[in-house]
Order: C-alpha cells, then sequence, then structure tokens
C-alpha cells in the first residue's frame, strides 16, 4: 500500500446534523482535526487502552458512531451491534458485554429511560466485572437515571454523561476519569475547550444558567459548510449572537464543583413571563409517572406571552384524566417551579423523533404555529407531526 502525505486540514468527510432544528447542516470536518479531538476524549477524558474493548450502541448516521471508529487509532478492540436492543428481550445487550468483556459501554439517556421501564435489572442477571465505565450523551442523564445504573446495572462504574455533537464531531463535555461523579452532573468541560455559561447580557456566569459557548477555536471544528462559498451559512450557525465566539445552543449550568448542567436545547427553552426555563427539568418529572410513555413540552405564542405546553404519549391502558393532570402539575411545581407548570397537558398518539433518536421539539412548536417544517427527511417518524396540527384545545 503506498499512503499519500497531506495537509491536516484535508476534507475528511461531511457529517450532517440530526435536524432537530431545521434542514440538516453539511459540515466538511478535517482529518487531522477530528482525529487529534477524537483520541484526546479517548485516551484522556475517557481513559481508553490498548487493551480494552468499547462499545456504543449508534447508528452509522450518528456522529458516535464515527467517534467509535477513533478508537482504532488507540488499539482498542470495537464491538458493533445492529439491530433492536430490546430483542428478543431488554437484556440482549448486557448479556453481549458479558460475553465480549466490555470494559466501556456506551449508551444513551433514551435506552437507559426505556432498560429501566422494561423491569431489567442487568447487574443481578450477568456478570458485568469487566465494565469500569459506562458512556450517556444524546439527551440530558436525569439524577434519577445515576440512580437506576449505580442500583441496578453495576455499582462500582464510572456514569459519564457526555454532550457535543454532530458539528465537533466530539464533546464539549464530558468523563473525566480521575475526577468524582455527582449524581445529576456532567463530570467536567472536555480538556483544550474553553466552555463558559453566558448570560443574557453575554457574560460568562457559574452557578447560573446561560449559553454554552466556546471562547477559543478548536481541532476539530468543520473546515467549511457544503455549498456554502462564502461562508455565510457557517457564520451564522455559530457566531452570529456573539462575534468570533461559538455558540452552540444548549441551555446549561456550571456547577460550583465544575461540572455541567444540561438543561435542553435553548432555542427549545421556554420563556413565560420574560423567564428563560429549560424542557429538562419538565421531562425529569414525567419520566417519574409510570402511567406515561413519552412527553414533549414546548412553548405556545399566547396573548403576547408564551405559555407552556405539555404533551404526553400515554402507555397502553392508561388514559389523560384530569386527576392525573392534577398529579402532574402538582410534581412539576413542587419539584422544579410554579413557571414550569404546563397551561395546557395534552395526550396525542406519537413523539417525534430524529434518526438519531432526539426529541424534536422545534418542530412540534413550528406545527401548532402553522410554520414550515424544512426537515422532515430527518425525521424518523414524521407522520408523528400530524398529531399536533389543528389541536382545539390550543385555541382557548
Amino acid at each position: 500500500m503506498e499512503f499519500e502525505q497531506l495537509p491536516p486540514d484535508q476534507p475528511l468527510y461531511i457529517m450532517y446534523s440530526s435536524g432537530t432544528t431545521g434542514l440538516p447542516k453539511c459540515m466538511v470536518q478535517s482529518t487531522a482535526g477530528i482525529l487529534i479531538n477524537q483520541m484526546k476524549e479517548m485516551r484522556l477524558n475517557t481513559d481508553l487502552k490498548r487493551e480494552d474493548t468499547i462499545f456504543y450502541f449508534t447508528t452509522c448516521g450518528w456522529m458516535m458512531w464515527n467517534w467509535l471508529t477513533s478508537a482504532l487509532s488507540i488499539g482498542a478492540t470495537l464491538v458493533l451491534y445492529d439491530g433492536n436492543p430490546f430483542y428478543p428481550d431488554a437484556s440482549t445487550l448486557w448479556k453481549m458485554a458479558e460475553e465480549e468483556k466490555i470494559t466501556v459501554f456506551g449508551t444513551s439517556a433514551g435506552y437507559l429511560q426505556a432498560l429501566e421501564a422494561s423491569g431489567i435489572k442487568p447487574g443481578a442477571l450477568f456478570d458485568l466485572r469487566s465494565i469500569r465505565t459506562i458512556l450517556s450523551t444524546g439527551s440530558p442523564l436525569s439524577p434519577e437515571q445515576f440512580d437506576f445504573v449505580h442500583r441496578d446495572i453495576k455499582e462500582d462504574v464510572q456514569l459519564a454523561s457526555i454532550s457535543g455533537g454532530s458539528d465537533l464531531n466530539g464533546c464539549f463535555v464530558g468523563a473525566n476519569p480521575i475526577g468524582p461523579v455527582f449524581r445529576g452532573e456532567l463530570q467536567a468541560r472536555c480538556l483544550g475547550m474553553k466552555v463558559k455559561a453566558y448570560n443574557e447580557n453575554g457574560e460568562p456566569v457559574i452557578g447560573e444558567k446561560g449559553e454554552l459557548v466556546c471562547e477559543a477555536p478548536f481541532p476539530s471544528m468543520p473546515i467549511y459548510f457544503w455549498n456554502d462559498p462564502d461562508g455565510s451559512r457557517y457564520q451564522s450557525a455559530y457566531f452570529d449572537k456573539y462575534p468570533n465566539i461559538w455558540c452552540h445552543g444548549d441551555y446549561i449550568n456550571i456547577t460550583d464543583t465544575g461540572g455541567v448542567v444540561i438543561h435542553g436545547r435553548s432555542d427549545a427553552t421556554l420563556n413565560p413571563g420574560g423567564v428563560r426555563i429549560g424542557t429538562a427539568e419538565i421531562y425529569r418529572q414525567i419520566e417519574s409517572f409510570d402511567e406515561i410513555q413519552d412527553s414533549v413540552v414546548v412553548g405556545q405564542k399566547w396573548k403576547g406571552d408564551v405559555r407552556v405546553i405539555l404533551f404526553v404519549l400515554m402507555k397502553d391502558g392508561y388514559t389523560l384524566t384530569d386527576d392525573l393532570k392534577a398529579k402532574i402539575r402538582t410534581a412539576i411545581k413542587l419539584n422544579a417551579s410554579p413557571r414550569h407548570i404546563p397551561s395546557k397537558i395534552i395526550a396525542v398518539e406519537g413523539i417525534p423523533y430524529t434518526l438519531n433518536m432526539k426529541k424534536v421539539e422545534v418542530a412540534v412548536r413550528k406545527v401548532i404555529h402553522n410554520e414550515e417544517i424544512t426537515n422532515r427527511d430527518a425525521l424518523s417518524n414524521p407522520e408523528a407531526l400530524e398529531y399536533y396540527k389543528d389541536i382545539p384545545e390550543l385555541q382557548s
């Protein structure tokens, strides 16, 4: 084989964003930038070694597949899984983890939520001594899911909720193998990432909610967008809000301990009465109700303000009663705040997700406002959006 010597910014591939907020972005990423960033996250943030066996449950269309392949640069062994993780039952992946002696097990908050709902307790069924780290991404991991992992999967395991995106093909916030894990928090901002939380005045804050920004360049930034000759789409995607500062679109809180709490997408945050609140706090409360299978919460423009609308998908055999609505509102009031209480709670027959299994709040918000949806092809179940059209309860 002959190997060509190429410049470090040689285009590697086009990475498509998931399409949660509009048409997917076509980001051209560079060979050295991606490799440097992902090796850093593997070797330093995840403490991955040559003798490790790493698994991440992901499709080829999600950036975590690209991330996983970089483990080969460390010399680690990869385990790939194709198919339904709940076939023939919910224990499938953990049986595989035992057989393959997986040491780093990667998954998503959505999978862990579904696993807990199934009633399976993997730690009681399988020998999981080989697993030292469980990684989770895709959406915020609730404090209760931390409890589930340490109680029903493995007590002495590093549970690392990580967060970044397809845009950087990596993480802004991730694991720290030499630091503590605090319930409900992502451990640390990643090495080489000058991540801050900006308040509404564009000032960095600690212990307050704000926009996730990165104040300095990092190796895996896209080198350009496909079919964007003047760079205007690239500029508007990240740098319009704060000149020369990357604005990622996540709503976060950097804690006093150095950890990070993700409150959801900043473009999906709710603004009732002019006060910004995250959707993650509401989802956390809904997850505690056995009657509810899934939910999506959005803000509806109403009489010069914004009101909170909660849509719920009920489990088979349950209906949304006035009594259940009252219980939901009470739980949200007591455990989040009175501002988080939804004005309307409405049952629907489906919740829209992207192909990467991300909840599509922005698309739901557009449907209830009769706005055009430009990213239907990015959804795994675009037909679900029909359930949100012309709902009578939203007219009063």
